[in-house]
């Protein structure tokens, strides 16, 4: 297949934006899973953004990949959460793989230009490896696997019976044993494809495991989940971008100024100006802090196993700053934008209710007061943040 330059698939992107825009409503209210939508992903190019270049992918920078992925959480967060986390699963192969494992994995992602699914939740413990024959058995269930529904692959994660440590692995989606429950069914990412899997008796070769549950943990090894953070930060930020737009675009040109304000528009109202600055400065202060950090990790990415924990510390510290600035700004402008566009932007079938809903349900994803507790032992007693999955 022809793989699409990054200059090449950026030039696209308001097309592919203005597509997904044209639905998005109707699909956020009707749920359920988006294959046209993934299918016009898939043939952008955009499935391949972060497979390296010597395996034939497109090799963008985590920059790079994480502004696109923030220009579609604009418009549709949903799709723009695939997005990421086909390329968070992708980063997995590459920080755990084997070289063999690696030339695999990525080459078939290449070659047959596929989506990954994720059911790799590690606050979910319910999937046990139990050694069998030389080999392993899975046996148990996964929550809030992202993108299952129409992946060729899994990664997922598992607790080994025999030692209590988990391990890292990859499978087939259609592998014998294995179950996808179509039971999604949130007020807000409804098209995330976030389902249950279940796994019966499912058989998985030692030679499909990236990471074993007796390897070492590393500074870069666990700079996995710094990533996964930091594309939660992107998401998060789109959210607020879209609805600053949204509202904006109905303030000028169906927005009503109130009675009281004496004046002929809604936007020389000094409240809604005032508002409007808020909801700016807001987004401004996130972008900033979500650029930032965004560079801070590319630069980490590239050192590869040769990573400190003190710039392992340093960065996981940056995306926990703009994690914090993300998460108000796509809460708080969410909300805000009724403040400015008044009772009649209620309307159900105007859908701009969903950006709050996105909002509300992707910042659960885990708490942002162990956020402010890492940023305030930084603060205080200059105390790096410890390793975690979620950290």
């Amino acid at each position: 297949m022809s793989i699409k330059s990054l200059e090449h698939i950026i030039a696209g992107l308001d097309g592919l934006e203005q597509e997904l825009a044209r639905t998005a409503v109707e699909r956020d209210r009707r749920g359920g899973h988006a294959a046209e939508q993934k299918e016009l992903l898939r043939q952008h190019g955009l499935l391949l953004l972060s497979v390296p270049r010597e395996y034939g992918g497109v090799g963008a920078s985590w920059p790079e990949i994480l502004d696109i992925v923030r220009r579609i959480a604009r418009v549709d967060s949903a799709m723009a959460h695939l997005l990421a986390f086909q390329t968070l699963q992708i980063s997995g192969v590459i920080a755990y793989g084997s070289p063999e494992q690696k030339q695999r994995y990525l080459g078939d992602t290449v070659s047959l230009n596929h989506w990954w699914g994720n059911s790799a939740n590690p606050a979910d413990p319910r999937l046990r490896a139990i050694e069998k024959d030389g080999a392993l058995v899975l046996q148990g269930s996964k929550g809030f696997c992202s993108g299952t529904l129409g992946s060729y692959r899994l990664l997922t994660t598992a607790i080994h019976e025999a030692s209590g440590k988990m391990l890292i692995a990859v499978l087939p989606t259609d592998r014998a044993g294995i179950t996808i429950h179509d039971d999604w069914d949130p007020i807000g990412q409804r098209q995330t494809d976030s389902t249950s899997v279940s796994f019966e008796q499912v058989a998985l070769d030692w030679s499909e495991v990236l990471h074993r549950p007796e390897s070492l943990a590393t500074p870069y090894l666990s700079l996995r989940g710094v990533l996964a953070q930091l594309i939660l930060v992107n998401l998060y930020l789109g959210i607020a971008e879209g609805a600053l737009q949204e509202a904006r675009d109905y303030t000028l040109n169906q927005g009503r100024p109130w009675f009281a304000s004496g004046v002929e528009r809604a936007a020389d109202d000094p409240y809604v100006v005032h508002r409007y600055a808020e909801m700016h400065l807001q987004i401004v202060a996130a972008r900033a802090l979500a650029d930032q950090a965004g560079h801070v990790l590319q630069t980490a990415w590239r050192t590869g196993p040769d990573l400190s924990a003190g710039q392992r510390g340093r960065t996981a510290l940056a995306v926990a700053e703009a994690k914090v600035f993300a998460h108000r700004a796509a809460l708080a402008v969410s909300q805000e934008l009724f403040d400015v566009c008044g009772a009649r932007a209620t309307k159900a079938g105007l859908g701009l209710d969903r950006f709050w809903r996105n909002a509300r349900t992707h910042t659960l994803h885990d708490p942002i007061d162990y956020k402010l507790r890492d940023i305030g032992r930084y603060a205080l007693e200059l105390r790096l943040p410890e390793p975690t999955l979620y950290s």
